[in-house]
């Protein structure tokens, strides 16, 4: 796969002392309201202006966006304000009234992304273009998905590309609107270190209130941008209300973020770092140790069962094991989340082993 340095140069060129910034409504409403939150944006770290025109739902009857119209109101607040503008474009339609509206970024939304087809589409129509390609995570928890969209516009000769980071949607309860599943933006970064990856704080959150942490554990993890939500009436806004902030919280938000260095060359720290992953190490070899003499055991099981003609899944004893862990788990300062996947994971690799042996 080919790399999007000529993104990374463009941002390296900026040289800017904070993350890139992308600011603005979830949805433009009115032209009133479009040029009322850029010039609030204008003093800002804002970089780039963004607006939903176009807005897939869920649910039919909710408010999908007022459309093209609006791409003449954010061509005059990039006009009055000199920020660049951004949107989203869901088809080659979308692309073609963007483009020649002079919209400087285009993002693919999570709906979009998990549609090779649809994705073919917009990066065809966008062939060999210079603008920048943002390209948001898919829906569910699929890198195969969001590394083949990202895919499809390389090989569309689209250089400048950058991917969003969202959260993805699951069945299970959280806090967050959409689960951020940080490893799978980790395992992006790894398999393409060269791409720059932006946080979308506000679809995680759902809320406002979780915004300023998800914002400060992107910079922790390296991101190099953020694209938060901002409403000059977040209460009254015609999408996402909870998850929108004002303006001055947007600034007062940057203002008090802590930017992280990628590295520190002071020979003290390298000398702890150095020493500190040398322990992780062990600790990693005797974590494998554990679990490949667990699966033995679970294996031993297996063959118990199989001999005795009894059922894999024992759901009872699976959650006494699952309750028990959890109670251990917050003794050790470990998440009832981070419990579960982890021994949820577990689970299924016994149950993948004891299966083996009843089919044999």
């Amino acid at each position: 796969m080919k790399n999007s340095k000529n993104l990374r140069k463009w941002l390296d060129d900026m040289n800017l002392s904070h993350p890139l910034l992308i600011a603005g409504p979830c949805s433009a409403e009115t032209e009133n309201q479009v040029l009322d939150i850029a010039h609030q944006l204008k003093d800002s770290d804002t970089i780039v202006y963004r607006a939903g025109i176009w807005k897939p739902r869920t649910r039919p009857g909710n408010f999908e966006g007022v459309g093209s119209l609006a791409l003449q109101w954010m061509k005059k607040a990039k006009k009055e304000t000199g920020i660049l503008t951004t949107t989203e474009v869901a088809n080659a339609n979308h692309v073609d009234l963007a483009l020649k509206n002079e919209i400087d970024i285009l993002w693919i939304g999570a709906r979009t992304t998990v549609s090779p087809f649809i994705v073919q589409e917009i990066a065809e129509a966008l062939r060999g273009t210079e603008k920048i390609i943002l390209i948001k995570n898919p829906v569910n928890p699929d890198l195969s998905l969001w590394l083949g969209a990202i895919e499809r516009f390389f090989s569309s000769n689209i250089k400048n590309i950058g991917a969003i980071h969202r959260g993805f949607s699951t069945y299970e309860k959280t806090k967050y609107r959409n689960n951020p599943e940080w490893q799978i933006a980790i395992d992006l970064q790894r398999r393409l270190p060269d791409l720059p990856l932006i946080l979308d704080p506000s679809h995680i959150a759902g809320r406002r209130d979780l915004i300023f942490d998800l914002c400060q554990t992107a910079l922790d993890l390296n991101y190099d941008g953020l694209m938060i939500e901002s409403h000059n009436d977040p209460d009254n806004a015609w999408s996402d209300a909870k998850q929108q902030i004002t303006p001055e919280k947007l600034k007062e938000l940057t203002k008090n973020l802590t930017i992280r260095r990628v590295t520190n060359d002071d020979e003290a720290y390298l000398d702890n770092l150095d020493n500190l992953r040398a322990q992780i190490n062990v600790h990693d070899n005797q974590l494998i140790n554990i679990l490949g003499n667990r699966m033995k055991v679970a294996e031993k099981i297996g063959l118990l069962k199989k001999k005795n003609n009894v059922a894999v899944l024992q759901s009872k004893r699976w959650n006494e094991i699952l309750g028990k862990m959890i109670l251990e788990g917050d003794e050790k300062n470990l998440s009832e989340e981070f419990i579960l996947k982890v021994f949820k994971a577990i689970h299924q690799e016994s149950i993948n082993h004891q299966e083996k042996i009843l089919k044999n």
